[in-house]
């Protein structure tokens, strides 16, 4: 294995498919903790591994990878089954017409000698697929992600060509959609039964360290201008230019259209809250008629009382 390409191919990596991966390996060591029991096993010692197909789309010399699915693999022959594969394939292209299958993904700390099999037998779909690699290990002081993306240059060592793995950087290119359920997976309740006010909790304090930030960048902006009004700094026209358009943009939100919707809003909020509050009022209100109702019902086969209503 070589240290780096050479291709110059530039890789964007989704983190759908980071999230994929994952949980695919999430669930299959679940599920393997569950058929053992427990119990330790010589399996069970080492992480399991799992495979599957990244797809994606070139441009020239961009490749960005969107999304993923899983392949099974046999073990004994120590190959993936080729009928699934092109069945998923199938699949796929029916739903994304413009997504083609761009390499494979496994899981463990490196690429192995044995990785090298699979990738030649991918070669007849994509002539140059593309190997990324995610590491399950946990590691707190790593601060990158862990996960690299491979290549497959020919080159000749000791006057045989042979195939061998070279790692590529990449960059996580990121959409809306993706932006919005990377978030939600973020703010999972606990698995211990957490309520909805922890997820409120959660939600409130993202919110506010948004706004710290936001107010501590600004003021990081207002001392620099009191700066350079002082002239303690020379004056950049083109970082004043990009500081006028930032403030330009902040009267539209002083607009009456903004003030229309912000009290409709803020108006529909509170009628969500009164009418919780009546609801709850409701509920406690016919919990404390029930238990008059038991006590009179009581009293009246003693005494001849009626009920209360």
């Amino acid at each position: 294995m070589s240290s780096s390409s050479s291709s110059g191919l530039t890789f964007k990596l989704h983190p759908l498919v980071i999230v994929n991966i994952s949980d695919h390996y999430t669930r299959v060591k679940s599920q393997q903790a569950h058929l053992n029991n427990g119990v330790a096993s010589p399996s069970s010692s080492h992480p399991p591994r799992v495979f599957g197909c990244v797809i994606g789309v070139q441009r020239g010399r961009t490749v960005e990878i969107f999304n993923s699915f899983e392949l099974l693999y046999d073990p004994v022959t120590d190959s993936i089954d080729r009928s699934f594969l092109l069945k998923k394939q199938e699949l796929y292209k029916k739903v994304f017409p413009n997504f083609y299958i761009l390499g494979w993904y496994s899981t463990g700390t490196d690429a192995q000698e044995s990785d090298m099999q699979i990738h030649k037998a991918l070669m007849d779909i994509n002539e140059s697929p593309v190997y990324v690699v995610l590491n399950p290990s946990i590691n707190h002081a790593q601060k990158d992600l862990p996960v690299t993306i491979y290549e497959s240059e020919l080159h000749v060592i000791d006057g045989i060509p042979q195939l061998i793995f070279v790692r590529s950087s990449y960059t996580i290119e990121t959409v809306e959609a993706e932006r919005i359920s990377v978030d939600h997976v973020a703010h999972l309740k606990p698995s211990d039964g957490g309520s909805a006010a922890t997820q409120l909790a959660a939600h409130l304090t993202g919110t506010y360290s948004a706004i710290k930030m936001l107010n501590s960048r600004v003021r990081i902006l207002h001392q620099y201008l009191l700066s350079m009004q002082r002239g303690d700094i020379p004056c950049d026209n083109s970082l004043l230019r990009q500081v006028s358009s930032l403030l330009r943009r902040l009267p539209a939100i002083e607009s009456v259209k903004f003030q229309d919707d912000f009290l409709m809003e803020y108006n529909d909020t509170l009628l969500m809250t009164y009418l919780a509050m009546f609801t709850n009022c409701s509920s406690t209100m016919n919990e404390l008629v029930d238990k008059f109702n038991t006590t009179y019902d009581k009293h009246t086969r003693r005494g001849g009382r009626t009920a209360f209503i």
